[in-house]
């Protein structure tokens, strides 16, 4: 993968070739994934939105999330959401730690992402969510029908950003 290439593209490709690019192209396409975000920010449905989700009914853009935003510090500490990773769509959540995702594995990052982005959009589910890895697929996250799908490509970009990303960090 070339530093050239965009966050859109990355997100179409295979997510493991992320996990060998350089955390500072992984921080860039997370920054680019934010910057789109928030010029997306609810808009109508469209084919190509990040964060498409479901709101009154309609399928809109979610709102933007900053460039500075470490989606992997959930706001909510655990509070009541309950989340339910076992795959309906026959892709399986990856359990074995990576350096790649600061040494969680990318179904422990997928669990922050989910629980901060639910937060962010202000999403209050009566019952369980249903997480599901959604490999490939045009938008980062979507939220449709009480179903979250992350795109693990997302995670690789998502993980880039926070202590190991800050100058000065001793690691």
């Amino acid at each position: 993968m070339r530093a050239s290439l965009g966050a859109r593209q990355a997100l179409t490709s295979s997510p493991e070739l992320l996990e060998f690019e350089s955390p500072s192209i992984r921080l860039e396409l997370y920054r680019e994934v934010a910057r789109l975000s928030q010029l997306e920010a609810g808009q109508a449905a469209q084919s190509s939105m990040l964060f498409p989700i479901t709101l009154n009914g309609e399928l809109v853009a979610a709102p933007g999330i900053e460039g500075r935003t470490d989606l992997l510090q959930a706001p909510d500490a655990g509070a009541p959401l309950q989340l339910n990773f076992d795959g309906r769509t026959g892709e399986r959540w990856q359990e074995d730690r990576r350096e790649s995702f600061q040494g969680l594995s990318e179904r422990e990052a997928a669990e922050l992402v989910a629980r901060t982005l639910l937060a962010h959009w202000k999403v209050n589910p009566t019952g369980v969510v249903q997480v599901d890895r959604a490999s490939s697929a045009p938008y980062a996250a979507a939220y449709v029908d009480g179903i979250l799908r992350i795109n693990p490509a997302f995670l690789y970009m998502a993980a880039a950003y926070g202590p190991a990303s800050l100058p000065g960090t001793v690691q």
